[in-house]
């Protein structure tokens, strides 16, 4: 695997700190930890947090007997090296209980059951999205096995929770979530985390195909990258850690991640905060789905599954899309004649918001690289003390690899490559304009038909392409921006 060297974090083994009459005592009060979670900008990892909560002791085996024979849904992925994401498109599904993927993983040679065609050196199996509420619909109780009220949010459990458990190797693609932030609790095994923070943005290629409401996916792979063809990536920050049992991962509000496992069973429990942001990020997803889906079905209606992601459960219809569309900009504005928090800060039309978000398409749309707000609450001023120590410690950003590991044929500002005909990017001869339009009508629909693997032409483009530009976050953005001002006026 192509990660390079790591900063990871060191385990603690610790319980939690003492009191005076030898009682655990956690290092940060709910409201304490609430503070940071609002304020920090960077990914950070709250140790000793979670010593007295029952779903500590989640492992594998446990759950299996807890769901007593229930089946679920796994994903199935290749153990490879292709530099192209593995996107849940692209796996296969297999229905099985965690009985049946505890002997599969633990002693592949006696399989007979769900996973007896997936050779387990090849393959990984993930449950994912596995929400408690319906996992565990007749066992409530078990809710009460989560506490996050312990980070200042009352009354939060599992039941706005949700199950992760994979195999050696179980990954997902790298992607930002559309809403919230994000606090993950490590019970069994070990993750790696690969994190690139929000401005890098233009340097992780985003594109909403497949599409899924709240995630926005990177074209990388970013453990294999092809630099030839994504060259901007080598400008990304990474930060990597690996996250151990017993402790709780931050991840402030898009930022970009990529989770792999990286022993043979883990077991992880995640729950997504709600954050003021979220009411103008909802009509921003509802501009996108109305695009996608317009789009996509009229370019093939017979083959949704190739675009839509598993997650989401069907494409819904235009009609549908324009009441979506029209109920999150109502409760937009509804939000804000309630709230004394008013967002109009985001809709400023003083030109200051299209400045910061102004899409530069000639040089990628590059942005200045903003490494001080890593170390910055939410207001942009630093922080009079900082919140880090023993029990709180910031994710590191890698180091840069030598120039001499990324190959020699990219200059220090990714500018110089140039294709298999000795062009540099974005140039069209006149001859090659010729041969696109003379291609035939034949051809064209084979070219849109064709495996999205696959390198694309620089002369062709595809409603891929076309919905790379209309949906990228920062065009999202805007639209929405120039939507809310319009009904305001």
């Amino acid at each position: 695997m192509a990660a390079g060297s790591e900063a990871t974090t060191p385990v603690i083994l610790a319980a939690g700190a003492e009191g005076e009459e030898g009682e655990h005592v956690k290092p940060f009060m709910p409201e304490k930890a609430k503070e940071i979670i609002m304020s920090l900008q960077q990914p950070a990892i709250f140790c000793n947090m979670v010593f007295d909560w029952p779903a500590r002791h989640w492992d594998a085996k446990y759950l299996s007997e807890v769901l007593h024979g229930k089946r679920i849904r796994f994903r199935m992925g290749m153990k490879s090296m292709s530099t192209v994401p593995q996107f849940e498109t692209t796996c296969s599904y297999v229905e099985a209980t965690l009985e049946e993927f505890l002997t599969w993983n633990c002693d592949p040679s006696s399989i007979s059951g769900p996973f007896r065609d997936y050779d387990h050196s090849k393959f990984w199996a993930y449950a994912d999205y596995k929400y408690f509420v319906s996992l565990f619909e007749d066992k409530t109780d078990i809710f009460q096995d989560v506490k996050w009220s312990d980070f200042g949010f009352p009354g939060r459990n599992g039941q706005e929770s949700t199950l992760w458990i994979g195999s050696l190797g179980a990954h997902t693609p790298c992607h930002l979530d559309s809403y919230g932030c994000n606090l993950v609790f490590q019970v069994q095994g070990r993750k790696r985390w690969h994190l690139f923070p929000p401005e890098d943005t233009p340097f992780l290629y985003p594109t909403r195909i497949p599409y899924e409401e709240s995630s926005v996916f990177s074209k990388i792979n970013v453990v294999n990258p092809d630099l030839k063809r994504f060259p901007q990536f080598q400008k990304a920050q990474r930060h990597m850690v690996t996250l151990s049992p017993g402790q709780v991962l931050f991840v402030p509000r898009h930022w970009w991640h990529y989770v792999e496992s990286i022993d043979p069973v883990t077991v992880s429990i995640n729950s997504w905060i709600e954050l003021e942001e979220d009411h103008l990020a909802r009509v921003e997803e509802a501009i996108t789905r109305m695009l996608v889906c317009a789009l996509k079905t009229a370019e093939n209606p017979q083959n949704t599954r190739a675009w839509l992601n598993p997650t989401e459960v069907e494409e819904t219809s235009h009609a549908v899309n324009c009441c979506y569309l029209n109920a999150a900009v109502s409760a937009f504005f509804d939000h804000c004649r309630t709230s004394k928090v008013v967002e109009i800060q985001a809709l400023r039309t003083d030109g200051e918001c299209m400045k910061k978000e102004e899409l530069n398409v000639y040089s990628h749309m590059e942005v200045g690289q903003t490494g001080s707000q890593n170390l910055t609450t939410g207001t942009g001023k630093p922080e009079a003390a900082s919140p880090f120590g023993p029990d709180l410690l910031p994710v590191a950003q890698r180091s840069k690899e030598p120039p001499s590991e990324r190959g020699s044929i990219f200059g220090s500002d990714g500018k110089d490559f140039v294709d298999k005909d000795g062009e540099h990017f974005g140039k069209l001869h006149c001859v090659k304009r010729q041969q696109i339009m003379n291609n035939s009508e034949k051809a064209i629909k084979e070219q849109i038909a064709s495996n999205a693997t696959t390198a694309p032409s620089q002369t062709f483009i595809s409603t891929d392409d076309l919905l790379d530009c209309l949906v990228n976050p920062q065009v999202t953005r805007i639209v929405a921006q120039l939507l809310i001002q319009g009904r305001s006026l």
